[in-house]
């Protein structure tokens, strides 16, 4: 008997939480600090997201990417809400800091709008990509035996 515990493939979703981390960090550098440099480290950051979320594109099935699409976009549709509120407003009403209630909510839609947006490409890219094979190319080709095209 085996020592090993048996897992199914795509249960571990670590690229995806990692990438949604990636994400928020990048949004929370965006709106709480104002320089080149936090900028650039930014997009560092989202782009290592779009990284991790492309690891984990490839490694669940179609319609677990659907439904992790799907399930963003609702949660970014319920945070907009509170953006239509008004984050100061609703800063006030939660005990604690305003600013850390702005911060807390701007990182998750950041998290949730890219990882939302990014799931939806990548499973347009497994939907509409080329599903026919290509064929190798005849060794005849590469060593000039063709005859195919006239040599004049």
């Amino acid at each position: 008997m085996s020592d090993v515990i048996p897992t199914r493939d795509g249960s571990d979703r670590f690229p995806l939480a990692a990438s949604l981390a990636c994400f928020a960090v990048a949004g929370i550098a965006t709106v709480v600090v104002d320089g080149v440099g936090f900028t650039l480290g930014a997009t560092g950051l989202a782009v290592g997201g779009v990284y991790c979320l492309a690891r984990d594109a490839e490694s669940v099935t179609r319609q677990t990417l659907a439904h992790t699409a799907l399930g963003l976009w609702i949660a970014f549709l319920g945070i907009a809400a509170i953006h239509a509120i008004g984050l100061e407003a609703i800063g006030a009403t939660v005990p604690g800091p305003t600013l850390v209630t702005v911060v807390a909510v701007s990182g998750a839609t950041w998290a949730t709008l890219l990882g939302a947006a990014g799931a939806t490409i990548f499973l347009g890219f497994r939907e509409y990509g080329s599903s026919v094979p290509v064929d190798d190319p005849d060794d005849a080709v590469f060593d000039g035996e063709t005859s195919d095209y006239s040599t004049r």
